[in-house]
Order: C-alpha cells, then sequence, then structure tokens
C-alpha cells in the first residue's frame, strides 16, 4: 500500500504575516525586503499583487521598483515568522506526529495512519488549508502523493490555496512536461548542465541515459532521475526527531595545505555558512563548536568551547571558530583538513539571554536577516546561487 504524504507550503509567508498587521495594504504590491531603506536590499518574499507585478523573490530592490514603482516595502520580524511556524506545526500534529519541516514556512506530513479518523490526503489537506485560513488568517497550498518530492512539487503545481494531488496515475501527464528546472533540487547551474545535454524538460530527465547523467552530474544524475520517476522511499521523520541530531558538520580536504590566518579564514567562511545553513534548515541552533584540524603527517587534533548564547549564524560560527583555531594552532603551521561542528544542540525556538547592549542586538538580527535571505535565494535558485565574497577565486578548492 502506498503512503499519503503532504506537504504544506505557506503562500507569501512573510508577506502574509505582515499583512496580518497592515490590513490596509492587502490590495496593494507588497514585499518584504531585507532592508527597505538600501537601493540594493533583497526581496524576501511578496504578496499576489506584487508578484502579479512581475516582482521576484531574491531580486533587488531597485529592480523590484522599477517593474512595481508602488511596491510597499516592509521589514522582516524573524521571531514573529518563528511564532507562526510553531503555531502551524502544532496544528499539523493534531494530524500525524509524522510531521517534517523543511523550512520555516514548509512541513511535510506522512498521514498514511490518519485515514480512518480524518479520510483521505485530499481530504486532510483541504481540512488543513481551511483551518489555517480560518484559524491563524493566512493561506497555505498543499500536495499531495505517494512520496515526499512529488508532495514537494504538488504543493508548487497550483498557487495559492490549493491542493494538488501527483499521483502513481498522472505524475507523467502533470510534471513530465515542465521544464527540467522546476525539479525538486535541480538548481540553476544544474538546470544550464541538463539543457545543454538536451535535456529540456522533466520527463527528459526521467527517460535520460543513467550512466550519461553519471559522467555529467555525478551520483546526484542518477539520483535526479530516479525523483523525476517517482522513485523516492525517504521516510517523513517524526516531529520530535528533529531535536535526537547530536550535532551538524562540515568538513574539506583542501586542493593544497592551508598557510596563514588568510587561508584559515577562508576555509572557516565556507564551513560554517554550510553548517549554519543546515542548523537553521533543521530549525537548531549549536550551544558550543568543535574543530578538528588534520595535518600533513595525517594527525588530527580537536578542540572545542561552549558559546555564551546558542547561535544558527555563519558569521559567530566562524569567528568563534577562529578564535578557537587561534588558541592551539601556530597559523602557519600547514592544515590538510578542517572539520567544523555545531555540538550541544538545541531548538532554535527556546529562550536565550539578549545581550545588555542593544547595538549587539540590533547588529545580530541584521546577520539573521542577511543570512536567512541567503536561504531563500538558495531554496528557490540552487546552493550554488550566492555565497560570501571572501572565498571567490581562492586556489584552496572551495567553489560556490
Amino acid at each position: 500500500m502506498d503512503r499519503i504524504i503532504l506537504h504544506c507550503d505557506i503562500n507569501s509567508f512573510f508577506a502574509s504575516v505582515e499583512l496580518l498587521d497592515h490590513p490596509e495594504l492587502r490590495d496593494m504590491p507588497v514585499a518584504v525586503s531585507g532592508d527597505p531603506e538600501l537601493r540594493h536590499g533583497i526581496i524576501l518574499a511578496k504578496n499576489q499583487a506584487a508578484k502579479a507585478c512581475g516582482v521576484i523573490t531574491a531580486e533587488t530592490v531597485w529592480q523590484a521598483r522599477r517593474k512595481c514603482p508602488d511596491l510597499v516595502l516592509l521589514p522582516p520580524q524573524h521571531e514573529k515568522y518563528r511564532e507562526f511556524s510553531r503555531r502551524l506545526n502544532r496544528l499539523y500534529q493534531e494530524y500525524t506526529d509524522m510531521v517534517e519541516p523543511f523550512s520555516i514556512d514548509e512541513s511535510w506530513l506522512d498521514v498514511t495512519a490518519s485515514r480512518t479518523l480524518f479520510g483521505s490526503g485530499t481530504q486532510i489537506a483541504d481540512r488543513i488549508r481551511h483551518r489555517v485560513r480560518e484559524e491563524l488568517g493566512i493561506t497555505l497550498s498543499a500536495g499531495v502523493s505517494y512520496n515526499k518530492i512529488f508532495a514537494k512539487m504538488g504543493s508548487e503545481y497550483r498557487k495559492p490555496d490549493a491542493t494538488t494531488e501527483i499521483s502513481r496515475s498522472n505524475y507523467q501527464q502533470l510534471l513530465w512536461p515542465m521544464p527540467v528546472n522546476e525539479m525538486f533540487f535541480v538548481g540553476f547551474a544544474t538546470a544550464e548542465r541538463l539543457k545543454a545535454a538536451d535535456i529540456h524538460t522533466i520527463g527528459d530527465l526521467a527517460l535520460a541515459d543513467t550512466r550519461m547523467l553519471e559522467r555529467l552530474l555525478g551520483k546526484q544524475g542518477p539520483l535526479l532521475r530516479s525523483y523525476a520517476r517517482g522513485e523516492d522511499d525517504s521516510p517523513v521523520r517524526r516531529y520530535d526527531q528533529r531535536n535526537k541530531i547530536k550535532s551538524v558538520g562540515n568538513g574539506i580536504t583542501f586542493r593544497r595545505n592551508l598557510t596563514g590566518e588568510d587561508d584559515i579564514l577562508t576555509a572557516l567562511t565556507r564551513l560554517s555558512d554550510t553548517v549554519a545553513g543546515r542548523l537553521r534548515k533543521y530549525q537548531l541552533k549549536a550551544g558550543g563548536v568543535k574543530v578538528d584540524i588534520k595535518d600533513t603527517q595525517l594527525k588530527t587534533i580537536s578542540r572545542q568551547t561552549q558559546l555564551t548564547r546558542p547561535t544558527n549564524l555563519a558569521d559567530e560560527l566562524r569567528r568563534t571558530a577562529m578564535e578557537l583555531i587561534r588558541s592551539f594552532w601556530p597559523s602557519q603551521k600547514p592544515i590538510r583538513l578542517i572539520t567544523l561542528t555545531a555540538i550541544s544542540l538545541c531548538d532554535e525556538t527556546g529562550e536565550e539571554q539578549l545581550s545588555l547592549f542593544r547595538e549587539e542586538n540590533a547588529a545580530r538580527e541584521k546577520t539573521e536577516s542577511i543570512e536567512r535571505t541567503m536561504d531563500a535565494i538558495r531554496s528557490r535558485f540552487g546552493d550554488s546561487a550566492i555565497g560570501f565574497g571572501q572565498i571567490i577565486g581562492n586556489d584552496i578548492g572551495i567553489d560556490l
């Protein structure tokens, strides 16, 4: 028997939440941006009126205003969004304990065992949509399918406030004619490589030669082909299993040995960015940082430290790791590998002690806004769409 998987995705999440406090703007084009006062701020979310004007997520404010001169810009309020995310996931858990958040506004639900209580997958999705609209004042689109990949693509298929079921009998008709860049996990760079190989649609990808895809994209190629064919059996994790993750880390063996602080900072910039992004995806924060260094003799030395306040920001992880390395490693001694690991994890929604200095809190909020903007861009355009400038042009083997 096939599973019944839902993917629930809030429509224009940040903008929808903001409009609850600004009902007078509901019929106007509205966007949430990283900093409305900066000409080069980034659009984080937009409402339907702004979308109708051609405004897109991740473009700059000046580009958006060229398309839509009357665009109203609102600053993000991330704590408010986290509170709505908590409320949404509590609502989902009334239908199943198999709820896996994918981001702050998206979650998968496995409702296979819930049918006898609440009806079919489509009926459950429609019931959830109705409750979210009535109880929270915002809307969501839901995908219903027999696997997570197609459920996610179903929630993207028709918006806003819609349910789309992608089944074994209709997925070829619905999905295969779509451009290959619409395939989940196919970012801009991957799509361009596929198009250069004459793979233009999801159907082309599904029918492509496996060996050719592996030569083109490595192990990712055959995996994407299997996803396009509906071959995904990855489970939906229980909601409480998120906090069973003990650590989140990333390590790199470099093209050449690192020597000097500039090399080390370049490496830590990439490592901390990856680790912080994963923490935010899992809605976790690190209470400590662990660094492993392997020298040219393949000897590994490990050190760790606790943070004064939990974090999932790359900037704070990088600075802490650099201070830790300075405490035990001579900067000119060659390094073959560095691994950065976030330890002592906790839920990002937990209470924490704020700094007594207003400037420090404001700076942290600004850093969080920037890094969550990067998350939004990567979610839409792929992991390589944006990165920190410090790693551009490096010769140690780190790519965007």
